[in-house]
């Protein structure tokens, strides 16, 4: 991970939370915290070993595996998220698809247990959909969660989601049922969220949009 990356020099910044783009040292610090419940990525298999140290180590994969692979026109960028305190509290995920013709973002996350149930996970995402609507200049967010990520689901709800649709799906650890939610560019605009959040160092050309 060299920091020549295009990405270094972003910054998200609100009170509540800041997000830098994952550098080596962060990635290793926020595995070592990676929590239990968290679902991998099961297009990146377990390395052998002790079940939490592999898995530790498949996350460090994966991640590496997007920043390597990020391009234009399919991308995931994946955020580290810092208290004011100066504390690592979890990775904040955006990433699309074909961006410079649908201008649509899709977001995952994850918090360290002692992070949840502050209003955290709601000002880390509402970070990235200010960067999204705002440098980016995309149309549309959407997100989705397991219809009992009740957090999840309270996170996207706050923030001016509407539901969509609901499909099933079977990972290797579940079979259930994904509850999927859009939210607009208006519905955005018209909340007036994120309007403390303070983004620098973007680079609209890197992520399919701008001159």
């Amino acid at each position: 991970m060299a920091e020549t990356w295009p990405g270094t020099g972003l910054l998200l910044r609100s009170p509540a939370v800041e997000l830098a783009p994952m550098t080596a040292e962060l990635l290793d610090a926020l595995a070592l915290l990676l929590p239990d419940d968290i679902e991998l990525d099961p297009a990146v298999p377990l390395p052998p070993g002790e079940v939490r140290a592999a898995r530790r180590e498949a996350y460090r994969t994966a991640v590496r595996r997007d920043r390597e692979g990020f391009d234009p026109d399919g991308w995931k960028l994946h955020l580290a998220v810092r208290l004011p305190t100066g504390a690592l509290a979890g990775v904040q995920t955006i990433e699309a698809e074909r961006f410079a013709a649908e201008r649509t973002v899709d977001s995952a996350s994850w918090l360290v247990p002692e992070a949840r149930g502050r209003g955290i996970g709601i000002r880390m995402r509402e970070a990235v959909l200010a960067l999204a609507f705002g440098p980016l200049a995309a149309d549309a967010a959407i997100t989705s969660a397991w219809r009992d990520n009740a957090a999840s689901l309270g996170v996207s709800r706050h923030l001016g989601y509407r539901y969509e649709r609901t499909s099933r799906l079977v990972t290797p650890e579940r079979d259930g049922e994904l509850v999927h939610l859009r939210l607009s560019r208006a519905a955005w605009l018209a909340s007036g969220s994120g309007q403390d959040v303070l983004v620098t160092g973007a680079r609209p050309e890197l992520f399919g949009t701008g001159p």
